[in-house]
C-alpha cells in the first residue's frame, strides 16, 4: 500500500488534506480562544475615581474593559430631559430609573451624558433635578441595546444613549453614569436620597471568565473535520490500492482459464466460512475449461451396454412351429 500511497497524485492529494485540516485546527483555536470573556479590570482600578472628561473621549465605543469605572464630572443637568426607564430592579422590587442628560463641563462640543439620579417604584412624576453646577460620582456603563417599543409619557424600555439623544436632541457621550453621590458647589448633599429618590447600587463586575460553551462546541467540530480530511484521504489511497490487487487477481484468474467472479467468491468463502455458499463447490460453478489437457470426460450412462432385443414369447412359439 505503501508505493501506492507514494504516486505523485496521492501525495498532490495528502498535501491537501493537511492545508485543509491545518485550516480547521487554526479555526478551532479561534473558536477556543473566543470561549472565554475578557476578564474585566481588576477592581483596584475601576474603583479608583477619574475624571470622565480624561477618561472617555465623546463619540468612541465603550468598550467592556473601559466599563465599569468609576468616574466624576462636574456640571448640570439639562432642564426638561428627566426620563424614566422601566423594569428597573432594587431589593428585589421593580420599579423605575429616573435618568436626566448632564452637561458635563470640559466635555467638547458641548457633550453630555445621561445620568441615573436613582430609583422609584412607580411611574409618578419624579423630583425635579437639582440646578446649579454639581459635582457627580458613578459607576461608568455601557450603553443599552434599543428595543422597538414607543416610550410614551416619558417611559423607556431600556437606557439607550441612541435612543435618548434623538429624543434631548443633544451630543453625548457612548455611555452612561449611574451616580452615587451628587454635590452641590458649597457641597450640599443632591444625591437620590436627598430628592426622595432610592439610591442605585452598582458594584463592580466579578472577576470570573465566562466560559461559552458553544464556542468550544464548535472548536471540537473543527478538530474532528480535521481528522476526517485525512482519513479520507487514507479511504481514497486504500481503495486504490484495493482495485488494483482485484485488477492483478482477475488477470491471472483469467491467464489460468478460470472464472474471476468464482476465484472471488471461492476466497471469499474461504474467508469466512461460515457464511459459505453450498453450491459455490458444486462442479456446475467450474468453468468447462478448468478441466486438464487430454483428459475426457465421459457420460455415465455411457458405461452400461446397450440393452438387447428379446423375442416375445408369442412369436418364439411361433418359430418353433414352423420349425
Amino acid at each position: 500500500m505503501l508505493k501506492t500511497a507514494l504516486k505523485p497524485r496521492w501525495i498532490l492529494a495528502l498535501v491537501g488534506a493537511l492545508v485543509v485540516a491545518t485550516g480547521f485546527v487554526l479555526l478551532s483555536q479561534w473558536q477556543f480562544n473566543r470561549s472565554q470573556t475578557e476578564a474585566p479590570p481588576p477592581v483596584t482600578t475601576t474603583e479608583r475615581v477619574v475624571p470622565l472628561t480624561g477618561y472617555l473621549k465623546p463619540a468612541t465605543d465603550l468598550m467592556a474593559r473601559e466599563a465599569d469605572q468609576m468616574v466624576s464630572a462636574s456640571g448640570s443637568f439639562l432642564p426638561g430631559t428627566q426620563v424614566l426607564v422601566k423594569n428597573r430592579i432594587e431589593d428585589s422590587r421593580t420599579g423605575y430609573w429616573v435618568v436626566a442628560a448632564f452637561a458635563v463641563d470640559g466635555a467638547p462640543a458641548g457633550n453630555t451624558i445621561p445620568v441615573v439620579r436613582g430609583w422609584q417604584p412607580d411611574d409618578a412624576t419624579p423630583a425635579a433635578a437639582p440646578t446649579g453646577t454639581l459635582e457627580i460620582t458613578g459607576r461608568l456603563l455601557p450603553t443599552e441595546a434599543p428595543i422597538a417599543e414607543d416610550a410614551r409619557n416619558g417611559i423607556f424600555p431600556s437606557l439607550s444613549v441612541a435612543q435618548l439623544i434623538n429624543v434631548w436632541d443633544v451630543p453625548s457621550y457612548s455611555g452612561f453614569v449611574v451616580a452615587s453621590t451628587v454635590a452641590g458647589a458649597d457641597g450640599t448633599d443632591l444625591s437620590a436620597a436627598a430628592t426622595g429618590l432610592v439610591q442605585v447600587d452598582v458594584g463592580p463586575q466579578p472577576q470570573e471568565r465566562q466560559i461559552n460553551w458553544l464556542n468550544i462546541f464548535y472548536g471540537i467540530e473543527w478538530v474532528v473535520f480535521a481528522g476526517f480530511a485525512v482519513f479520507l484521504w487514507y479511504r481514497l489511497v486504500a481503495d486504490d490500492y484495493r482495485r488494483q490487487r482485484e485488477d492483478i487477481a482477475d488477470a491471472a484468474a483469467l491467464a489460468a482459464g478460470l472464472d474471476p467472479a468464482i476465484v472471488y467468491q471461492r476466497q471469499l468463502d474461504h474467508e469466512n466460512p461460515a457464511t459459505a455458499s453450498p453450491d459455490s463447490a458444486s462442479p456446475e460453478h467450474v468453468a468447462p475449461d478448468s478441466a486438464s489437457p487430454g483428459s475426457t470426460s465421459e457420460n455415465p450412462t455411457s458405461a452400461n451396454p446397450a440393452p438387447q432385443n428379446r423375442e416375445s414369447p408369442t412369436s418364439a412359439s411361433q418359430h418353433k412351429d414352423q420349425s
